[in-house]
């Protein structure tokens, strides 16, 4: 569970709160379902629009990362490639098969494999890196995904204002209902620019931190099966490995 990130959020919308109640004014105003459903539902139709399915239902599937990021061990990694690396030394690349069966990464799986297979060093790296590339283009669509969200969010809050005015202005006789309608118009602004800001933004940055570290946690593991590939020694393995360690 990422801490920051969870305090930030209570920060974020506890401000928001506790400005309006020490302004004097009540907390239930900030609640409208109408300004909600407008801003809301019209900034997820529009992100629908824009994007394949594959990608909407991969962004909301890694949506819990922002709280609960993967632990990309660097440090950990490092242990794990000189265990196979000690291995390979004493009992050839076959020995990497029992290795393989206790792997759910795609891309550490894909290196050893074609390490046992024995295929040529350059090959290995070529093949690795855009295994690499293609993921992490797949993540960025992700991060996108919020992003578009932030940029739709404000426009869909000014339309639902819009549309609150409309209706405010169709009662004009009723005051009690042309309230009603000025309410919707101010808090659908209220949505619109506090999710983009607030939630879709920086969910969206913060998910390209998190990619970000795992595109160093990928390049430090083809950096180490690479090494290993080519037979060099432990300490030659460590001082590689030592960079991103260091680095992070």
């Amino acid at each position: 569970m990422d801490k920051l990130a969870i305090c930030g959020l209570l920060l974020a919308f506890g401000s928001l709160f506790f400005g309006q109640w020490l302004g004097g004014g009540s907390l239930a105003l900030l609640f409208n379902g109408h300004a909600f459903i407008i801003v809301l539902g019209g900034t997820i139709g529009a992100v629908m629009l824009q994007f394949p399915w594959a990608v909407f239902k991969g962004a909301f599937k890694h949506l819990s990362w922002v709280l609960f990021p993967p632990d990309f061990d660097l440090q950990q990694l490092a242990h794990q490639l000189h265990h196979w690396s000690n291995l390979v030394r004493k009992e050839g690349f076959l020995s990497l098969e029992v290795e393989l069966e206790q792997l759910d990464d795609e891309l550490c799986s894909q290196g050893l494999t074609l390490l046992i297979d024995g295929i040529e060093v350059n090959v290995l790296q070529d093949v690795l890196e855009q295994l690499m590339d293609m993921e992490q283009e797949k993540l960025e669509r992700y991060a996108r995904i919020y992003e578009s969200m932030g940029g739709y969010s404000p426009t869909m809050g000014i339309l639902g204002a819009v549309l609150g005015l409309i209706q405010a202005m169709s009662f004009l006789a009723s005051p009690e209902q042309l309230g009603n309608g000025i309410a919707v118009a101010f808090v659908a602004t209220i949505y619109g620019v506090g999710f983009a800001n607030l939630v879709f933004l920086p969910v969206s940055n913060r998910l390209r931190q998190i990619f970000y570290r795992y595109s160093i946690y990928q390049e430090m593991l083809i950096v180490g099966l690479t090494s290993i590939a080519v037979g060099e020694t432990s300490l030659a393995l460590e001082r590689r490995l030592a960079v991103f360690v260091k680095g992070a």
